[in-house]
């Protein structure tokens, strides 16, 4: 399966002089995930909804300055790379090149509804993250975007006690600290979040006009949603994807099938990290960026993981992926390169990154990162379930057999 059908020709384009403030607006449109940002006819990259909520940029810089350069692809590209590509970019929205020209996007969302019908092989068990970073209703507005921002996350929801009671969302905080200062008591915070916000019922602001630190001390459930939208650990992935259709969201909270207890998440990112899984062992190991290598190739990556996971022990490896992405600084021509790895395994998840000068060198200061957590026996949650060769199957053929 292409892309063919499902990339679309419309699509929101800003010059890199553009400023934040102008592109800003154009994310009022609560469906706009990303904006293509070019060079006259030159593609230079795309700023997303979540990239512009986290900046710190005053609203008169340019949009030049914000441009991430995500992988392009051509618009009979397949399904499954796409969501390659997705995933080790970390891009929810890929410019479709046309003869060199930008032709569209396609985004996770068309993904997403294209593969639907095919993911009741998957259940929420196999994809879900179990490390479920939450917050109480007491926390303060402040202390909350600071987990959002240092845990990478764009939701968070709220327990108090034993109870699931609310969810906050990135988009939320950012409208209500920014924009939001004029509110008054049972107001909602705007339309910025939209998409990506946590929806439902806000609790009341009070009057804060123009106090930004008095709004950042307020307690978290003066702004959460209390309408959090949750699925069975035991259910499958094509219901999670219509529940976050039908509900406008981009998460869901995991629950356990007998107690109904909150223990994880379940994001569009790890649905979409579904369709990149492998049926073949030896490319349990997935590499994002393998050009970038200087003297190493597939076969030498996986080597290096199997050596750093084979010092300890019997340790069964579900999938490695291992990103790296080049920075525009460069020592004696070399550039820096951060490089990522992230293990599944049958004794826990683990992650690391290592940054320096050459992917190479990069990417051996991430594998001794990920050494010392084995070592220390750190993990960041249980592994996710790997799926059988029957559901496997099905998973896979639809795009083996096209």
């Amino acid at each position: 399966m292409d892309i063919s059908e499902i990339l679309s020709t419309k699509f929101t384009e800003f010059d890199i002089g553009t400023p934040l403030s102008k592109v800003a607006g154009a994310f009022e449109n609560q469906e706009l995930d990303a904006v293509v940002v070019t060079d006259g006819d030159e593609y230079r990259g795309v700023v997303s909804r979540r990239q512009l909520a986290s900046s710190s940029n005053q609203p008169s810089a340019k949009v030049g300055s914000q441009a991430q350069h995500v992988p392009t692809v051509e618009r009979t590209e397949d399904v499954r790379e796409v969501a390659r590509l997705m995933i080790g970019s970390e891009a929810k929205t890929l410019p479709v090149l046309d003869e060199e020209r930008i032709f569209g996007v396609v985004t996770a969302d068309a993904v997403l509804k294209a593969v639907r019908p095919f993911l009741d092989a998957a259940t929420v068990e196999d994809a879900y993250s179990p490390k479920l970073v939450s917050t109480a209703p007491e926390t303060t507005i402040g202390k909350a975007l600071n987990v959002l921002r240092e845990s990478g996350i764009a939701h968070l929801p709220v327990i108090d006690g034993d109870d699931l009671v609310g969810m906050v969302s990135l988009y939320d905080v950012i409208e209500f600290t920014t924009r939001g200062g004029s509110k008054s008591q049972g107001g909602s915070p705007g339309s910025f979040g939209g998409r990506g916000g946590s929806g439902g019922r806000h609790g009341g602001f009070g009057a804060r006009e123009g106090d930004s630190d008095r709004m950042l001390d307020l307690p978290v459930r003066n702004l959460m949603s209390d309408a959090v939208v949750t699925v069975r650990r035991s259910a499958p992935l094509d219901e999670v994807v219509e529940t976050m259709f039908e509900h406008e969201v981009s998460s869901l909270v995991v629950t356990a099938d007998q107690t109904g207890d909150p223990v994880g998440i379940i994001t569009k990112t790890d649905v979409i990290e579904a369709l990149t899984w492998e049926r073949d062992d030896r490319n349990a190991v997935q590499v994002f960026g393998l050009d970038l290598l200087e003297g190493m190739d597939y076969d030498d990556v996986s080597a290096l993981i199997e050596s750093v996971t084979s010092k300890y022990g019997e340790m069964s490896v579900i999938k490695a992926s291992i990103e790296l992405q080049e920075h525009k600084e460069q020592s004696r021509g070399v550039p820096l390169v951060l490089a990522r790895i992230r293990l599944v395994t049958d004794r826990g998840y683990f992650t690391a990154d290592g940054e320096g000068y050459g992917a190479t060198h990069a990417l051996r200061l991430a594998a001794n990162a990920v050494e010392r957590q084995l070592l220390k026996g750190k993990t960041y949650g249980q592994s996710k379930k790997q799926s059988d060769a029957e559901s496997q199957e099905h998973l896979y053929g639809w795009w083996l057999s096209g």
